[in-house]
Parts: C-alpha cells; structure tokens; sequence
C-alpha cells in the first residue's frame, strides 16, 4: 500500500542534470529573434546582418567567459553534436591524412568507463571503422587514475576524451593536471615525429559550476550545451584551437568557418550567451547554495534509509576551494528496490528525479558508471540519482524523504517481501 501523504502543490523537480527551466533573462534576449529579427545571418541585407550581428556579439560574449578567441567557438546543435564533432573531427582529420600516407598506423583514441554516451557511442561506432580503442578503468569514487592513463597512451594516439565532470555520480575529473601530462608527452612526441595527442573534455555538466578558463584548463577540444545553464536546448558550441584539425559532420553552406554548416539558431545562440554569463556570475552564490542543500539531503537520507549507499566523492571533502564532486549531485543506489520503480512511485506525489543519465533512463541494463565505481549490477539497478538546482529549498529534501522513506520500506515488502537485509545487500 502506497503511503497516504497529500501531494506537492509543486513539482519538486530534482533533475537538473538532465535539463534545467529557461531563465526569465535569457527568455529575453532570445526574444527579438523569435519575432521580428527573424532574419537569415547568410542574407546580405539589414535584416539578414542583425542576425549576423547577433550571431558574432554573443560569440564574443561567450569567449570573453572562457577566455578564449571568438573565432575558436564552433557553435553546434546541442552537447552530443558537440562531442561528435569532436571525436569524428579528429580522428577523420587524420584518416584523410593517412589516405595520402598509407604507413602511418590507424589511430588509437582514449576515454574512460564513465562517459557520457555521446563519448562511448562515438568510440564504439569508430572501434568498427577499425579505430583502436582504449577505455580506462576508474576507482570507486569515479576517478581515472593519470598513471595508467599515461601508460595507455602509445605511438598511434590521436585523442583522449575525459568527461570533466560526471552526469551521473558527480566526479570532476583533475582535468587541468591531466592536461598538463598530455602536454609534457606531446613535447617528446614531437622531438619523436609522433603524431600530437588533441584533448577533449566533454564540459556540459561543468558550466556554472566549475571553472571554464581555457587558459588555466589546457584543453584542446571542449564541449558545452545551454539546457544545462536554464538555456534553451538544442544548442551547443565547441571550442577549438586554431592548430587542431578536424573534419566536419555536416556539410553545405559553410557556416561556422566551414566546420558546421545549416542556417544558424539565432536565438539559441543568444539565449546560450545569456545564459553561459548568468551561470559564471551567479556560480559562487549558486554552489554555496547547492553544497549546503546537498550535504543536507545526503546526511537526512542515509539517516533514514536503511541499506543505502552513496555515489560518487565524498561530499565532505569536496569545498569551492577543491572541487571533487559537483555541488548540486546525489546519486545512492539502494539495495532490494528498483530505481526506475522507485522514480516512478516518486512522480504522483509530484516529486521528479532521475536513475541515471537522462539518455538512457528508459533502459533495462543498469548504468555503465555504477558498474564501472564496483556495484554490483543487482544495485546499480537500485540507483536513483537527484540533482539540485535554483529553486530548491530545505522544506524539498524534507518533503521528498516524508514520501521516499516509506516507498522504500514498500517497494522492498513488494519486491522481496521474505528475503533478509543480508541478502539485500548482495
């Protein structure tokens, strides 16, 4: 029997991660491209060029928050375009190369075990054009160890991509560190006439949370999207050095220098660099906020809930000053229950969370990075994950354990109703 407690005059909406509600001032901005200055940026007269106008002004924009050059911003349709461009850019770049030179190797790339899908599909579809793949391990928290990605890297490597910070258990990856490695390796490559190694961090969950500074990150390639910044969705943009050379997806009439071609979304664009600055300026307020609640919410649940257990760093070491988990995440897999029931129980009570990547929740097998952190496919199956963002507030965490505490006890009576706790946690 399902708890009798009066339901949310609210959503209690704890999904974050997966898309965020568009922001009042970015709404704005976009406006006047969804009216009036309707305009093509490709057509030569006024209304054509405010588009441009707009187009390059919010390119700008979005460079002066990564300390970058405009010109090195690609804007794409969303983070999996982003990625895609990425990981097939390079890796195509260097096969028409070895087209008109037969005896270089075929290529080697580099990634880890908990990427987004966008990463691991990417490798996946490359692995049977004949590209060899290497998938690193991670530790229990999620971590990529930098001395056996060192040891992975070999002759034939073009391209290593890291996720910079998990979407589904919140590990930040030590990209800067890692970067800094791959530099020093390319610098004996080079004396080595070895071809240098392009790195790629897939940054959509990063963006108002941890820093963006090119400068200090050491990135090559990095991938961003709106709809996690209260942007709208399907727009993107990669960033990319002037020395990296990639091939693009999509071909026509050349926009984006070539690289992305398809009659730009104006007020996309306008809307993402409305949205990249209010999530860099407001970041410092917005991840004091979300650690204090997160921290709450995991405490008051591990208290209540029997048989749980976290995912992902541990919150108490993470701080603004060493990020190791990202603020707003809580991932626990939950021994004896299905995450995905355990969701859907959640909803009439008007409370929305997650299992997992939003890509992938209607799916059967249990998430890639559980299994990946060591948990057992039997609890990765119990995984459910919130993520916090602007509106949320203590009275939430208390409303959602008020609900989730005695949905557990049910779910386990239904599901395994003779079984121990002993073999619950198996």
């Amino acid at each position: 029997m399902l708890p009798k407690i009066k339901k949310a005059k609210k959503l209690i909406y704890l999904d974050h991660a997966a898309t965020t509600p568009l922001d009042p001032k970015v709404q704005k901005a976009m406006q006047p491209y969804l009216g009036a200055r309707f305009g093509n940026a490709s057509s030569l007269y006024m209304l054509g060029q405010q588009a441009k106008i707009a187009i390059e002004t919010s390119r700008a924009k979005i460079a002066e928050v990564l300390n970058c050059r405009p010109q090195e911003i690609v804007f794409t349709a969303g983070g999996t375009e982003s990625v895609n461009l990425a990981i097939f850019g390079v890796v195509r770049a260097y096969l028409q190369r070895r087209t008109d030179n037969p005896s270089m190797p075929l290529p080697h790339i580099v990634t880890s075990q908990v990427e987004h899908h966008a990463v691991l599909n990417s490798f996946k579809a490359l692995e049977k054009e004949g590209v060899e793949t290497t998938y690193l391990a991670v530790d229990q928290q999620g971590f990529v160890n930098q001395k056996e990605l060192s040891q992975a890297i070999k002759p034939n490597t073009i391209l290593v991509s890291l996720i910079y910070a998990n979407n589904e258990i919140g590990t930040i990856q030590p990209i800067q560190p890692i970067a800094h490695v791959l530099h020093k390796i390319n610098q004996e490559r080079q004396a080595k006439n070895l071809p240098q190694i392009v790195f790629h961090t897939d940054a959509c969950q990063a963006a108002g949370a941890l820093d963006l500074n090119l400068s200090r990150l050491g990135v090559d390639l990095m991938s961003l999207n709106a709809s996690k910044i209260y942007g709208p969705k399907q727009i993107g943009l990669l960033y990319k050095k002037p020395n990296v050379k990639i091939t693009p997806l999509i071909y026509g009439g050349g926009q984006e220098n070539d690289l992305r071609s398809g009659t730009e979304n104006v007020a996309g664009i306008a809307g993402f660099a409305e949205a990249l600055s209010l999530a860099q300026k407001n970041s410092k307020k917005d991840n004091k906020n979300y650690r204090g609640l997160r921290n709450y919410a995991i405490k008051k649940i591990v208290k209540a809930v029997p048989d749980i257990f976290l995912n992902g760093p541990d919150p108490d070491q993470d701080s603004d000053k060493n990020p190791i988990r990202l603020p707003n995440n809580i991932s626990f897999s939950i021994a004896g229950v299905e995450g995905e029931s355990l969701m859907l129980y959640l909803d009439p009570y008007n409370i929305a969370v997650a299992t997992g990547s939003a890509c992938t929740t209607a799916g059967d097998d249990p998430s890639h990075v559980i299994l990946a952190i060591g948990r057992s496919a039997k609890l990765a199956k119990g995984t459910i994950r919130l993520t916090l963002g602007r509106g949320n507030k203590k009275s939430d965490i208390d409303y959602v354990l008020k609900v989730m505490v005695p949905l557990v006890k049910e779910l386990r009576r239904l599901s395994l109703p003779e079984q121990s706790e002993d073999y619950l946690r198996k």
